[in-house]
């Protein structure tokens, strides 16, 4: 027993390394671009009092994003989501599979859940012991349901999902930005100390290789900016567009999808003012999603959203034959 503990406490400590990692890049950037290349190198005042203040203005938005990223905590599903002590008590109880199904299913009815499983079933997370709402995964890292979760990231150690990805699109972006800004302001220095120009031999190292550091970042982190930007396009999430999402016609990658500019307002929000700073802005609260009005109108769990309460509302059971033919997703 205090061997698994003792593993469990590595393996935590482990996870922030590659967090670490980055903190250490970023503290050393912002020494040799400040110290070495601005108040060493740089010659003409004006010039450097310029440099100093866009980059501390993007250096500032690039590490107030990172820390949001890391810091804010998924969002779980609700207490309406988790199967009641009676419930669970019944549930556990019952051997037979298909009495098994009819109770999730009579749960199910009473949520505003869309989505299934590949074989049509409720989508359920047996180590969790909830419903899943829609576009909701149990990320086996943090030992959680997630709402809408992305995926998993180990550079800011946190699942990105329904609470941080605008944190996250904006931390992909100015980090962008960041290693942009450097790599276009040191490259003339760049050429003068690789030509001879300039020979301060301290200064000189650390510019050389705040470019390349800069260049390698910048393209890394352009392919991956730009794929999630598509994925917002899309209204798709990072598991979504690997495997589609399952309704009650069968999986359907654009069943999401409501136009670019609605897909955009969905992550950032309607206030544009708020669209390029890490404050919270999205729109909903993780559990309920729009969909394509076809997807309303053929879910016989769902006629339209604003019949549902936060407490839920008590409906007409639907025939038994359909409530047998729901499976059980267990995650494992």
């Amino acid at each position: 027993m205090a061997l698994s503990r003792g593993l469990r406490c590595c393996q935590r400590a482990f996870a922030w390394l590659p967090v670490l990692i980055i903190a250490l890049v970023v503290l050393w950037s912002y020494y040799a671009y400040v110290c070495e290349l601005c108040l060493v190198t740089l010659s003409n005042p004006v010039e450097k009092v310029a440099y100093l203040i866009i980059f501390h203005i993007l250096f500032v938005l690039f590490v107030w994003t990172y820390w949001k990223s890391i810091f804010t905590l998924p969002v779980q599903p609700g207490k309406k989501y988790h199967m009641s002590y009676a419930d669970k008590e019944r549930y556990e109880n019952e051997e037979r599979p298909e009495v098994q199904r009819q109770i999730l299913a009579e749960i199910a009815r009473k949520l505003p859940v869309y989505t299934r499983t590949g074989n049509g079933g409720v989508r359920f997370c047996d180590r969790c012991q909830l419903i899943k709402p829609d576009r909701c995964h149990h990320c086996s890292v943090c030992a959680i349901c997630v709402l809408k979760m992305d995926h998993h990231c180990p550079w800011v150690n946190n699942c990105i999902g329904f609470s941080n990805y605008k944190f996250f699109l904006l931390f992909l972006a100015y980090s962008l930005l960041y290693c942009l800004y450097i790599a276009a302001t040191v490259f003339k220095y760049f050429i003068k100390y690789w030509t001879g120009e300039l020979t301060n031999g301290r200064s000189k190292f650390h510019v050389l290789f705040l470019l390349f550091v800069a260049v390698m970042f910048f393209v890394s982190l352009m392919f991956l900016f730009g794929y999630h930007c598509w994925l917002v396009s899309r209204n798709r999430s990072t598991l979504e567009a690997f495997s589609a999402p399952v309704f009650q016609n069968g999986p359907d990658k654009n069943g999401f999808n409501l136009g670019f500019v609605k897909n955009l307002q969905q992550v950032f929000g309607e206030e544009k003012k708020l669209w390029l700073l890490p404050i919270a802005s999205s729109q909903g609260d993780g559990h309920f999603f729009p969909m394509r009005a076809f997807c309303e109108a053929q879910n016989p769990l769902l006629a339209n959203e604003e019949q549902w309460e936060d407490d839920g509302i008590d409906e007409e059971p639907h025939d038994a034959g359909e409530a047998s033919s729901l499976a059980i997703e267990r995650e494992t």
